[in-house]
């Protein structure tokens, strides 16, 4: 799995150094679309294997083709319709809907690239669900998603195995969206459940109104909670090597003789590992590194001056966060986890060196 995390991350950073020279439908397919399936293993120059334009007549109309079509035995497995990279999906779902139910194929895929939208038939037997069961972001690569996507690999490709987890994935994914939606914009019908427990007066719009904001609230102090409850325990058992200082970043380190008067404090610590948290996704957690001086504390990739991602400013009454951007970003925070909010800011800092 982590040789198909690689090839993805590979592919993830190509196409986003060339995204906007792809502009057509065909581009998609060559540059990114087919790509995508190699690091899958599948032979996408076999027409055996990855047969492109395939036929799937749909009622009197003849000739309807999908882009592409996974054979197994002679047979389709797995239907392929592809957009273009900048198209959004939610309007091509019909269509692929459509070629389902012609063929025996068990799964279809709607894509642009980008995002790949995994669909097969749980709820009626031979017709195609109108939401899809799994969904992966090439640019949003996560581990327990590759691990998913690892039972499509040809040489691990099972029906029934990817059907035996398929309903539990589409009902986490619902439920994980329905919990983020509340999570925002909680609806009286979740702030009148909450109350149940503990709320014995009349739930009327007024006091559904009053609580919303304390529901949300509530919300947000329990995962930062969360979060920092295992922070500390990451801290506890994170031993800190010594950072070894080149020639070239001497001028920019501070020198032995000040050390004393540096203090690496809990705040700056988890700091450190929300951000290494946050980029687990792109780079493995030994290439971020800290470097503390008396003004800020660094964070930097590959343990080099030359490639900070952000300083923290935790010892005044003003903290906040800046980004190595063009621009040098700074934002004002009230704690370490407030980098969560600034999750996407990190990721694009920290592309640059990659």
């Amino acid at each position: 799995m982590d040789k198909l995390n690689e090839k993805l991350k590979s592919l993830s950073n190509r196409v986003q150094k060339m995204k906007e020279s792809i502009t057509t439908e065909e581009a998609t397919k060559t540059s990114v679309i087919m790509p995508f399936f190699q690091a899958l293993e599948y032979d996408v120059f076999n027409p055996e294997e990855f047969l492109p334009e395939f036929v799937a007549d749909v009622g009197i109309k003849k000739g309807e083709k999908v882009d592409y079509a996974i054979l197994q035995n002679g047979s389709p497995i797995i239907l392929i319709e592809a957009k273009a990279i900048n198209e959004k999906l939610e309007k091509h779902d019909s269509q692929l809907f459509r070629y389902f139910g012609t063929t025996k194929a068990k799964f279809a895929i709607l894509t642009n690239g980008i995002v790949y939208k995994f669909y097969t038939d749980l709820e009626e037997q031979n017709k195609m669900d109108s939401a899809p069961f799994f969904e992966f972001n090439l640019f949003d690569i996560r581990d327990n998603q590759v691990a998913e996507l690892y039972k499509f690999r040809k040489d691990n490709f099972n029906v029934d195995d990817i059907l035996t987890t398929a309903s539990e994935l589409k009902y986490t994914n619902e439920i994980k969206q329905f919990l983020s939606q509340q999570f925002e914009n909680p609806s009286d019908e979740f702030v009148s459940f909450i109350l149940s427990d503990f709320y014995q007066g009349k739930k009327t719009k007024q006091v559904l109104e009053k609580f919303n904001g304390l529901v949300k609230k509530s919300f947000k102090q329990l995962v930062n909670d969360l979060l920092n409850d295992k922070l500390k325990a990451a801290i506890a058992t994170t031993n800190t090597e010594p950072v070894s200082t080149s020639v070239e970043e001497a001028a920019t380190t501070v020198e032995k003789s000040d050390a004393p008067q540096i203090v690496t404090t809990e705040e700056e610590l988890e700091g450190y590992i929300t951000a290494k948290v946050l980029l687990k996704e792109i780079v493995s957690p030994e290439r971020v590194n800290y470097r503390d001086n008396l003004s800020y504390f660094n964070i930097l990739l590959d343990n080099s001056i030359r490639k900070w991602i952000c300083r923290l400013g935790m010892n005044g009454p003003n903290k906040y966060v800046q980004f190595n951007d063009d621009d040098k970003t700074t934002y004002n925070i009230n704690a370490p986890s407030d980098l969560m909010n600034h999750k996407d800011k990190l990721i694009e800092v920290t592309k640059k060196f990659l």
